[in-house]
């Protein structure tokens, strides 16, 4: 149901008698897809919603004028003829203009898709991403219900694309943050063009900050020598100036540490966002800055204000990600030192979400890619440079509010020589051979089909260990205890079965670090392939005894996983695989503890 979709922005009204009269309704005259700027501007300058027909809450008029300061509100009539005149168009719009949150609205009042019982979607490839912007939208259309403006990830409208290949529910879709080449949205690219020939009432907008227009322009051009509109929205951008190492640094985690220290002590007041790439480094670095700037409170707390450093990941709960809004901690008085706050994030901070008061980005110039290396059938997540398509966005996450400042821990001749122009899209960094899907298939021959449907679900979404790292000396004996000695994939099955057992409750997912939310999203991911499964006709199906359930499970794994069969070669612990290459355990796994 839509009320469950966590990526809600934009409530319909509830049916039902009308609380105020025709004449009243702001949206009563206007005809979908000929809108105009003037139209949408005394619709929004109501006293009334024109959405839920009830008068707008105290705070609209100060978010109303917040919005008129972004540059792409001042092309809204330009882009509403552009609109109701065109299939497909393609936006480029500057870091700061507004388009992720203002350009879904416009399409909105303009494609008024509640009166013809459709909806307005729009992708973000981010999660954390996707929730913060619905907010915010959310809070801009002053309105609270079922959506009719749907937030999404690509993923998630990918998934819907397999149930309804025609995406019957949809009269507009956005794919925000093109230039990503996510795979899902490199796909969904494909499927809207294909989609033309079938629905000619869909809309579609393909939107970015940095895009080669004119390559996007040709592939969406319905006939030869057709011209795709372009929409240009420039930035809000304040200056940032860019700093450049000497020599190329070591050790580009310790460098981090030291600039967001050199930053604190002698600059001027603002936020810092540092950029590492994944989980562990970002706690680490936020264990060494803590340590490191109490010592130099201490020594010195004239001239070193308050100081406080928050992760960000995509694995943090929803509750502990929403803290990067949080304001730095107070001054020690009112003439102390300026205060500061640090948000140490993986490149989810990239694009799409605003951090107010964020003045220095710290960039080591390199992030986690997935990788898939076709000769040895092994899919990883290697760290990698970055390009300059996103180094260039880094920085720009420096100038929202005011002059920033950016530090590249590398030198300018690596920026210009080494770094690609564009990140090399996903899908060709990936294994497009489900392996999975032949485990799937196999399953029920073996007995084990409700089993590997809930490895394979579990295997769908993040880690569901939590690991606090000021409770790690709690959570390693608990981990251990659900830990089984047949290999991560049936300790992954216990941990959802004793999750059952003990009516999914959230207290029991917290005594045993493991994340309630990463379970929830398992039985909802289990639920949907349930009916893949039903829809194929493969019976889902259980042996009943743990010991034949685990000796079939392992031979389901095999039928799927043969290509990544290894053997342990002597003491060292390391493995060769089929083609005699050397390759070893992941870290986390249970075999290496």
């Amino acid at each position: 149901m839509a009320t469950d979709n966590p990526y809600l922005a934009h409530l319909k009204p509830k049916r039902g008698g009308k609380s105020k009269q025709i004449v009243d309704n702001p949206l009563h005259g206007l005809l979908a897809r000929r809108v105009t700027g003037e139209q949408v501007r005394e619709a929004l300058e109501s006293d009334v919603n024109p959405f839920t027909m009830q008068s707008h809450t105290p705070q609209h008029k100060k978010i109303l004028e917040a919005r008129k300061k972004l540059p792409v509100y001042s092309q809204m009539d330009e882009f509403l003829k552009i609109f109701s005149k065109n299939q497909i168009i393609i936006i480029v719009g500057e870091t700061g203009s507004g388009k992720t949150t203002q350009i879904p609205q416009f399409v909105c009042y303009s494609d008024l898709p509640h009166t013809k019982g459709k909806m307005v979607a729009c992708t973000q490839p981010r999660r954390v991403t996707a929730l913060s912007v619905a907010q915010r939208v959310a809070d801009e259309m002053d309105e609270p219900g079922t959506t009719f403006l749907n937030y999404m990830t690509d993923g998630m409208l990918l998934r819907e694309a397999m149930n309804d290949p025609d995406l019957t529910r949809y009269s507009t879709i956005i794919l925000d943050e093109a230039h990503e080449r996510t795979l899902a949205t490199d796909i969904l690219m494909c499927i809207l063009k294909t989609l033309a020939k079938r629905r000619s009432d869909l809309k579609r907008i393909v939107m970015s900050a940095t895009l080669d227009a004119l390559k996007y322009q040709k592939y969406f051009s319905p006939k030869h020598g057709e011209v795709v509109p372009l929409f240009k929205v420039p930035g809000r951008t304040h200056p940032v100036e860019v700093f450049y190492t000497q020599e190329p640094e070591p050790d580009y985690v310790e460098a981090a540490i030291r600039t967001v220290l050199m930053i604190h002590r002698p600059e001027e007041p603002g936020d810092i966002l540092l950029f590492l790439t994944g989980e562990e480094e970002i706690e680490d670095a936020c264990r060494r800055i803590k340590i490191k700037a109490d010592e130099l409170t201490s020594q010195d707390p004239d001239n070193i204000g308050p100081f406080i450093c928050i992760p960000l990941y995509s694995s943090l709960p929803p509750q502990q990600q929403q803290r990067i809004f949080d304001p730095p901690p107070p001054t020690r008085t009112p003439d102390g030192p300026p205060r500061r706050k640090v948000v140490i994030s993986t490149n989810i901070a990239e694009t799409g979400l605003t951090i107010d008061g964020m003045v220095y980005v710290i960039d080591p110039g390199f992030s986690k890619q997935k990788v898939y290396n076709p000769r040895i059938r092994v899919e990883t997540l290697l760290v990698s440079p970055i390009s300059k398509v996103s180094a260039k966005q880094l920085a720009g996450r420096a100038g929202r509010t005011r002059p920033g400042k950016c530090f590249r821990l590398y030198t300018e001749r690596d920026f210009m020589k080494e770094l690609d122009e564009q990140t090399h899209p996903e899908i060709l960094r990936s294994n497009m051979a489900s392996i999975l899907a032949k485990m799937f298939i196999v399953s029920p021959e073996f007995k084990c089909s409700n089993e590997i449907l809930t490895i394979v679900t579990m295997l769908s979404v993040q880690s569901v260990w939590m690991q606090p790292p000021s409770q790690r000396t709690e959570a390693d004996p608990a981990k251990h205890m659900l830990t089984l000695r047949g290999g991560d994939h049936l300790t992954l099955l216990n941990i959802h079965t004793k999750y059952g057992a003990n009516g999914q409750d959230k207290n029991w997912c917290w005594k045993n670090f493991v994340s309630a939310r990463a379970l929830q999203e398992v039985d909802n991911v289990r639920l949907q392939l349930q009916c893949i499964m039903e829809k194929f006709d493969i019976d889902l199906v259980s042996t009943g005894d743990s010991n034949k359930s685990y000796a079939a499970i392992r031979m389901a794994l095999v039928c799927g996983f043969f290509m990544q069969v290894a053997h342990k070669e002597g003491e060292k612990g390391s493995y060769l695989t089929l083609w005699r290459r050397e390759t070893g355990l992941k870290s986390t796994g249970i075999f290496v503890r």
